[in-house]
């Protein structure tokens, strides 16, 4: 696989058009603008993350064959039957933890995401959505020490760059088990534990979006590593 040469302008342009053409005949006949655009670039910037990540997170890694999400749309219980995504993702996540992710992954755990679309970048961390186990020992660990969580949020360098965890499905009520009135309850509450940022257009077509991406990996470790840490998935001083 060779170096990350950055995305072309093809590659937004790409789904710009699957947007208005989201049909099977159409894709093939585009398949190999989509191949050469946005899947082999997309591979190539993964394994040029998995090294990076390699040096200050070994224990999250990139694989070029699992990380990149299918473009495919799981349609059986849509009503929306478009059979493609019109954006692109990729997972790097932990080595012990397996690449699943959301509710479908019963022992998902943190790491990072990129994406891009036919409009915009950005770049995240944490967990998504995670399934009730899991999301039961985020909890357990902010009701033991919240502390050590707001610590984090509040550290210069991650609150200047990221801002607050997504506020994304949370919860109106204090889930059960804790008290109506804890005091925690705004973090208690939330279903996800990500933050994020856009990544600027200029940046795409550069090689330079490897070190854009993994400074805010840096910086969005500790987040990360904490809930890694309260699911039960240890950190790693080298591969």
């Amino acid at each position: 696989m060779g170096e990350f040469g950055g995305f072309t302008p093809a590659t937004q342009r790409f789904f710009r058009s699957l947007a208005k053409n989201n049909n099977k005949p159409w894709f093939e006949a585009h398949r190999s603008i989509y191949e050469q655009s946005l899947r082999e670039p997309m591979k190539a910037l993964i394994e040029a993350l998995d090294a990076r990540l390699g040096s200050f997170a070994p224990e999250i890694v990139g694989d070029p064959k699992r990380s990149l999400f299918r473009i495919n749309r799981d349609i059986r219980f849509s009503k929306d039957k478009s059979p493609y995504k019109t954006n692109a993702g990729c997972w790097l996540y932990h080595r012990d933890a397996g690449r699943g992710v959301g509710q479908d992954a019963d022992a998902g755990g943190a790491g990072y995401y990129f994406h891009i679309d036919g409009k915009a970048s950005f770049v995240a961390g944490g967990i998504w959505m995670p399934a009730r186990p899991v999301l039961n020992k985020i909890r357990d660990r902010i009701a033991d020490n919240p502390a050590a969580l707001r610590k984090i949020l509040a550290a210069k360098p991650f609150a200047t760059r990221f801002g607050p965890l997504d506020r994304e499905s949370q919860l109106t009520r204090i889930p059960r088990g804790f008290p109506a009135d804890h005091p925690d309850g705004d973090l208690l509450r939330l279903q996800s534990f990500t933050v994020g940022r856009a990544v600027p257009p200029s940046m795409l077509g550069s090689t330079r979006l490897v070190t854009r991406l993994a400074d805010d990996f840096a910086v969005m470790l500790p987040l990360v590593r904490w809930l890694n840490d309260a699911i039960g998935f240890k950190r790693a001083v080298q591969r």
